[in-house]
């Protein structure tokens, strides 16, 4: 047992590591960052002080001013591995004074209001992970597809239960990409407070119907997300500056169908001060036209718009009022990216793969191991146009060609880019351009339109190059069969990719072509 001389050593050691670091902390930020906490970066001139006096509330507010960021980042992406090294090894070295501040793990809380529920009628729930002292949330909505009628419901239960039930739910998880407590893989948002939300509901995060003696299962997403906020609402989120929904796949659209719900919910309970923004993940869907049409048998053949508006109806979904007003008698339509986003509200990130995988998988082109034919790889580059279309009215954006599904929870998601900027950097870009605009029009953010990007700092980023993984910066692909991963050029040759008549499509020579591609341009 160590003496009370040992533990004030050990006491003080600490303390001495956290000024060390502080310190560090402070020599190594831009003078924008030092800035932007209020600072300057040359000396000042000591000033004789008056006689403190009591500060009036609406003083001590305007003191405090916008959301600050304690470090920026960005302007060290240059040397980033080398920065993070430093500060991790300076946080391991402080961790015996603080282990449970270092806490990594979110941990499972179930509702208290038992009545929402899960499809099975377990109780829904949701992971937490504090930031005390942070006043930023970051509440993540979990994507799974969704189920449109009992016999979809019924296959989904028997192969997929852990997206229906909470039973089996582990009791802690573990965040990745946004959701990461570690400065190195999240650098703008490690420090928020982290809600992982549990999709259990299967109607897209829209439902508001229980589980009934008349009807197999309860369909109640868009009531979890309320709850969860209620709850929340008891442990910190009432003083809240921001509150970030973001969500993947099916989760990205729920962000799109709540994200209103959630900001005009905050204000009927007196918040109306929360600056409440979404970040939507590969579920901007488009409503086309299948590639080759199917009866609507399953979830993964039965087009689109079929399967939403069976949906809507067998889980009574809800939609935002402005959206329903805009498609009277077809609130499906409001499931849809391109369709609901000019009736939104709230300030929306965009962040799409211009070749979602999902989005062809119910298209019903199916890349599996054989190469295809012309038919179907045209169909993909015009997926490819037909999204970039869909977006072109997006104010803020990530959008790169690749062939992928869901980014922002991936550990690599640094690692992609759009005309060489991360989607890390751009959703800082559009943090600071919202506070900018907080900070000029004294509002909260309901004006989504038109908020000025920092010099250097863009916010529209989508890729012009017309076929899947041009982008030098996708992810890694990997044979179907073999599982070896495959460089752009080898990619291409394996789905019957022709230079030479593709080279004349694009009225260039196939040489050139060949350069730009395995160059990745």
């Amino acid at each position: 047992m160590q003496s009370r001389g040992g533990l004030r050593s050990s006491a003080g050691l600490c303390v001495l590591r956290s000024c060390l670091l502080l310190l560090f902390i402070q020599l190594s930020a831009p003078a924008e960052a030092r800035r932007a906490r209020g600072g300057r970066t040359q000396p000042r001139r000591v000033q004789p002080q008056p006689q403190p006096q009591p500060e009036a509330p609406a003083a001590r507010e305007r003191v405090e001013g916008p959301e600050s960021f304690p470090l920026d980042f960005t302007a060290v992406e240059s040397n980033m591995d080398s920065f993070m090294v430093q500060i991790k090894n300076l946080a391991q070295s402080l961790y015996p004074c603080s282990a449970p501040k270092l806490e990594q793990d979110m941990k499972l809380h179930f509702l208290q209001n038992v009545s929402v529920t899960c499809n099975d009628g377990s109780p829904a729930g949701y992971y937490m992970k504090e930031s005390k002292g942070s006043r930023r949330w970051l509440l993540f909505l979990e994507g799974g597809w969704y189920c449109f009628n009992k016999q979809t419901c019924d296959s989904r239960y028997e192969t997929m239960k852990n997206l229906m039930s909470s039973t089996k739910w582990p009791q802690t998880k573990r965040g990745t990409g946004i959701l990461s407590p570690q400065p190195e893989e999240n650098p703008h948002w490690w420090n928020a407070n982290m809600v992982f939300i549990s999709y259990c509901s299967s109607d897209v995060w829209s439902g508001a119907s229980p589980k009934t003696n008349q009807s197999d299962y309860a369909f109640m997403g868009s009531l979890i997300v309320k709850e969860v906020v209620n709850e929340l609402l008891t442990k910190g989120l009432q003083n809240a500056k921001v509150l970030l929904l973001a969500g993947s796949s099916a989760g990205g659209t729920g962000v799109l169908l709540n994200v209103d719900h959630v900001a005009e919910h905050l204000e009927s309970e007196g918040h109306s001060g929360v600056q409440v923004r979404g970040v939507v993940d590969s579920g901007w869907f488009l409503d086309n036209k299948q590639y080759k049409l199917t009866d609507c048998l399953d979830t993964i053949s039965c087009a689109p718009t079929e399967a939403i508006k069976r949906g809507i109806r067998f889980w009574g979904g809800l939609v935002p009022e402005s959206c329903r007003q805009a498609h009277v008698g077809e609130e499906w339509n409001c499931f849809f990216g391109y369709k609901i986003y000019p009736t939104l509200k709230r300030p929306v990130f965009v962040v799409q793969w211009l070749f979602d995988e999902a989005q062809l998988t119910v298209d019903n082109v199916h890349l599996t191991g054989h190469s295809i034919h012309e038919g179907q790889w045209r169909y993909i580059q015009n997926l490819g146009q037909e999204l970039r279309g869909t977006l072109g009215g997006v104010q803020a954006m990530f959008a790169p060609a690749c062939l992928a599904h869901e980014l922002i929870t991936r550990t690599n998601w640094m690692d992609i880019q759009v005309k060489g900027t991360s989607l890390p950097r751009a959703l800082h870009c559009w943090d600071r351009s919202l506070q900018n605009k907080l900070h000029v029009n004294g509002s909260h953010g309901l004006q989504k339109h038109k908020a000025a990007p920092a010099r250097g700092c863009p916010l529209h980023l989508m890729d012009s190059c017309p076929w899947p993984h041009c982008n030098p910066s996708c992810p890694t692909i990997r044979d179907q069969l073999t599982g070896q991963e495959m460089s752009v050029m080898q990619f291409l040759k394996h789905m019957g990719f022709d230079v030479k008549k593709m080279a004349q499509q694009q009225g260039m020579d196939p040489s050139k072509l060949l350069g730009m591609l395995s160059n990745g341009s």
